[in-house]
């Protein structure tokens, strides 16, 4: 595995993400932001942010697929939600826990959360990017 995660000593020690990522592989790969598009371009879960960052989560896992990796490879994760409140998190964190069943990890690498306010068109809530180190 390339990846360590770590909460060093005087940081904040958050359950949902890990504040430092050591990559040690040979190949760097960089996933667009990913949206709630199924395989077909249709929008999964309209209206629905924990439906959308669930698509977004397991995308993200078929792209990593793709390229020989998967989210125990991933360095970094940047979030961009709409209209972000933090009344929004619990939607967000199940989101991420129901990707994390289908996929059968728990992804975990420092995430940067962002609110933004329009994403590439009106019915996509969520976007997320990663960034992973494959050997």
């Amino acid at each position: 595995m390339a990846i360590t995660l770590v909460n060093p000593d005087g940081l904040p020690k958050i359950d949902v993400y890990r504040q430092v990522s050591v990559a040690t592989g040979s190949k760097l790969v960089f996933i667009a932001g990913q949206v709630a598009w199924d395989a077909e371009g249709v929008t999964v879960g309209e209206g629905d942010l924990t439906a959308q960052v669930e698509q977004c989560y397991l995308n993200i896992g078929t792209a990593l697929a793709g390229v020989g990796g998967s989210f125990d490879d991933v360095a970094k994760l940047t979030a961009y939600v709409v209209d972000w409140t933090p009344d929004k998190m619990p939607a967000l964190l199940e989101g991420i826990s129901r990707a994390s069943e289908k996929l059968g990890v728990t992804p975990v690498p420092p995430v940067t959360l962002l609110g933004v306010a329009a994403l590439d068109i009106p019915d996509h809530l969520v976007e997320v990017e990663a960034t992973a180190v494959i050997d």
